[in-house]
Order: C-alpha cells, then structure tokens, then sequence
C-alpha cells in the first residue's frame, strides 16, 4: 500500500506556477480534467470574436472540481481577479459555501486530492503527477 501523499508538498506542487493566473488556470484545468475521473472536473471557458474566428477554446473563465462531498470553484474575471469557493455538496445540493482567496483554494484542492488519492487510483495518479 503507499503512503498518502503530504498535503503541504501538494499544495506546494500546487502553487509553484501561479504567477501567470491565466496561464495557471488553465494548465491546472488541463492537468486535472485530464487526470481525475469524467465528471470531476467542469471547464467554463470565455471566448473573444478574435478566438472564435481562429478556432481556439478561449481562456478558462471557471474552473469546478468535484471530489467526494467537496466542490471547489475558481472563477478568473476577464481583469484577472480571482475568486474561489469550498463548497459542500451532498447529492447536487450545496449545503454550505465559504468564498476563499487562491492560496485557500489551492490549500482545499490539496486537502481533496490527498483524500481522494487514498480511495481512487485515477485520483492518486493526478497527486502523482503533480508532485513530479
């Protein structure tokens, strides 16, 4: 059995590119939806006359991770402010909602993955790759 991971480390992991937020938040989009099961991780994008007419995707605007009874939104505003909120939702309804800043958001998703890596191997493999 391996050990959990450190969630400090994760969220170390976690934070190490931030410092371009729309760069950030897209990576970790891609990273995470690419890594976690279908259905944990929704992506809505904001795209420009300029993107739909070159056939790219647009810029996240939120990022929602779901894992067990834990959701955990990231919105980018279009002036690159960043608002994020732990929530806990049983069954689809939200029973309760704490706006967080980034390093709270981050600090959250950490805490999430370790949990969810100790019960799922697709979720383990995305703590993996993050701490490599």
């Amino acid at each position: 059995m391996t050990e959990p991971p450190d969630v400090d480390m994760l969220a170390a992991a976690l934070r190490r590119d931030s410092a371009d937020l729309n760069l950030y938040v897209a990576v970790l989009a891609a990273n995470l939806a690419d890594s976690l099961p279908a259905g944990a991780v929704r992506v809505k994008r904001r795209r420009s006359v300029m993107e739909r007419l070159a056939g790219r995707e647009g810029s996240v605007a939120e990022l929602d991770v779901s894992l067990g009874e834990r959701r955990l939104l990231l919105r980018l505003d279009p002036e690159g402010r960043v608002t994020g909120e732990d929530c806990h939702e049983v069954r689809g309804i939200v029973l309760s909602r704490r706006p967080v800043g980034l390093d709270g958001w981050i600090d959250a998703l950490a805490r999430s993955l370790a949990g969810a890596a100790a019960a799922n191997a697709r979720a383990r493999e995305a703590v993996e790759r993050f701490l490599s």
